[in-house]
């Protein structure tokens, strides 16, 4: 007997054409805080783009996890062999934020593998305009980059669920 959990997972009955579908809006929804991250790159306040990259990429990937049904509490309401094969999915694409809750712990050591571009954005405030449009640019395709990431490595895992039946009755 299914819980209530089980029957309320995101993808339940959905298809191989709706997980593209979500794929595409989450994509549209990376590119849109891409922009505004870099918006507030822009700004010539050194930190003030890591502190506001933080806050809006640990909501992307939340937003982004919920979306597919792959937050910690979704996949804890699936039947016990979808929640594995779900962790395994993950492993297996390389996606290491999906089904997990995000804290700055996680997120840090994933910004600093761009740490040359990071760099290089901070150094760019320091040249008058041409700088602050350096650095937004590269915020941009950083964040862009890694959200898009995330969403295809999110969009695996929830196909291979689906493919295999999870949340059908």
């Amino acid at each position: 007997m299914a819980t209530q959990q089980q029957q309320t997972w995101p993808l339940a009955r959905a298809t191989p054409d709706r997980v593209a579908q979500l794929r595409l809006q989450c994509r549209q929804l990376v590119k849109r805080r891409a922009l505004l991250s870099a918006g507030v790159a822009a700004i010539p306040v050194p930190g003030l783009d890591v502190v506001s990259d933080l806050h809006l990429f640990t909501r992307l990937i939340d937003d982004i996890n919920q979306a597919f049904g792959l937050t910690p509490a979704q996949i804890e309401g699936l039947q016990p062999e979808y929640r594995m094969l779900a962790y395994e999915a993950a492993v297996g694409v390389g996606g290491m934020l999906v089904g997990k809750l995000m804290t700055r712990e996680l997120l840090l050591p994933l910004l600093q593998r761009s740490g040359v571009k990071l760099v290089a954005r901070q150094a760019g405030k320091l040249v008058p305009l041409a700088g602050q449009l350096a650095s937004a640019g590269i915020g941009f395709a950083v964040f862009r980059h890694i959200g898009n990431q995330h969403v295809e490595a999110c969009a695996a895992v929830a196909q291979q669920l689906v493919t295999a039946g999870a949340g059908r009755p």
